[in-house]
């Protein structure tokens, strides 16, 4: 089971939800955790933080570093990146797993919002992959994960929120460009997202409300998946944007039903971006 022990993994936004579900499938592994995220006091409607995931991680019988950081600000990623080398020397896995969400289109959609969204989707993609490079370059088997989605250019994913496809695509669109720039430094770079909706926070407040949890697949699936592609250990699995389902039918993985919300449900809301 122990196949990432003495490994170290980085996941922004890991206070909760897919975030959270990745750093306890990752140390249940043997994965040292850095639990990174700004939630270091509790919010009475959002529960989890650094601190509470980190105990979990412990639990579990690996290292864990709680680092608040805003994704957004250079030095406070400065500072995740120090913290990082402090403790851990090097670091074999980045997980992108913070985001920002608004499904409106141009005319409703604020400003300062749309910054938002396209500072913690894609500027944090590039200002984490390139401060925490060096440490990922002392890896001898390193991998940056983006939760980001594949490229359909129908203009049906722009129509009704662009502003948010935008700032997603452009995640993706990194994941291709890095994984070709750092091919020659033995990093693997890809995508991660889910076929259908995942029941979380992001969903509940900001894409369906709790009305989709129904139709929905636990975080479980999205761990499941992280957990199968930072696993590679020939980086010959680079530059793809994947599929939850995709890559664990792709790993032999071949009953899904376990992953449902409501036990029993067969029938599942498709997630933005994926065809049915």
């Amino acid at each position: 089971m122990n196949n990432l022990q003495g490994r170290t993994a980085v996941i922004t936004g890991a206070s909760r939800g897919i975030g959270r579900a990745m750093a306890l499938k990752l140390a249940s592994h043997g994965a040292n955790v850095v639990i990174a995220a700004k939630s270091d006091t509790a919010h009475p409607k959002l529960p989890g933080t650094i601190h509470s995931v980190a105990d979990e991680v412990e639990a579990l019988g690996v290292d864990a570093l709680a680092v608040k950081v805003d994704v957004r600000d250079q030095a406070s990623v400065a500072e995740m990146a120090k913290a990082v080398e402090a403790k851990f020397g090097k670091l074999d896995i980045l997980i992108n797993n913070a985001g920002a969400i608004r499904l409106t289109g141009v005319e409703h959609t604020p400003i300062k919002r749309y910054d938002l969204m396209y500072q913690v989707n894609n500027r944090a993609v590039m200002l984490c992959s390139q401060t925490l490079l060096p440490l990922l370059c002392r890896s001898d088997n390193a991998h940056i994960l983006n939760l980001s989605p594949p490229l359909n250019l129908d203009p049906k994913w722009f129509k009704d929120y662009g502003p948010y496809t935008t700032t997603k695509y452009g995640m993706s669109m990194l994941t291709l460009g890095m994984a070709e720039e750092f091919r020659d430094r033995g990093i693997a770079v890809n995508s991660l997202w889910p076929k259908t909706t995942i029941a979380t926070d992001a969903v509940k407040f900001e894409a369906g409300g709790e009305k989709l949890f129904p139709v929905s697949r636990t975080t479980d699936i999205m761990a499941d998946a992280a957990h199968a592609i930072v696993s590679h250990t020939d980086n010959q699995l680079s530059g793809e944007l994947l599929i939850d389902e995709q890559i664990l039918r792709r790993m032999g993985q071949t009953q899904f039903d376990h992953y449902a919300y409501v036990p029993g449900t067969t029938r599942f809301f498709t997630d933005l971006f994926v065809e049915e």
